[in-house]
């Protein structure tokens, strides 16, 4: 009777240390940023797309291949005209089900007004998923995100 209550406060404990671990980890899943653009109505599935910053430059990005499919490298592309830009990640989550960390850095092309990188996206059971890809601009003075969502699988 000893042993079997000792056991129950043990694994209680271990559930009550993951349960407060994981409370103090989850923010790093969500980016914080200090401005947060309206999730455009673009479709990455079928072009590029572009979003105008809040300092009046523009941003187009694009995932390739399209449609974009699961399980496949993704080529991610982002450029930027009448902004500086110090760094770009991209935020790969899923709308309805969460799937995992996915933010891969963008690495700078040259001139700094372009950024490029691969990721790929995980496969949903049920076929197809709606995901929504965050584009993350440090341009130095804020970080900027701007969503674009999209549907991969069939």
């Amino acid at each position: 009777m000893t042993r079997n209550l000792l056991l129950d406060t043990a694994i209680l404990l271990a559930l009550a240390v993951f349960g407060v671990v994981a409370y103090k980890l989850a923010p790093l899943l969500q980016p914080k940023t200090d401005v947060l653009l309206p999730v455009s109505s673009c479709n990455l599935n079928q072009q590029a797309c572009i979003a105008t910053l809040p300092d009046g430059g523009q941003m187009e990005f694009s995932i390739e291949p399209r449609p974009i499919p699961a399980l496949r490298p993704l080529q991610l592309q982002a450029s930027f005209r009448g902004s500086a830009v110090r760094r770009v990640e991209v935020d790969l989550a899923g709308t309805e089900m969460k799937m995992g960390y996915n933010r891969p850095l963008l690495e700078a092309q040259g001139d700094g007004k372009r950024f490029s990188g691969q990721a790929s996206l995980p496969v949903c059971i049920t076929g197809s998923m709606e995901w929504e890809a965050t584009v993350l601009v440090d341009d130095g003075k804020a970080l900027i995100a701007v969503p674009f969502r999209f549907v991969s699988g069939n």
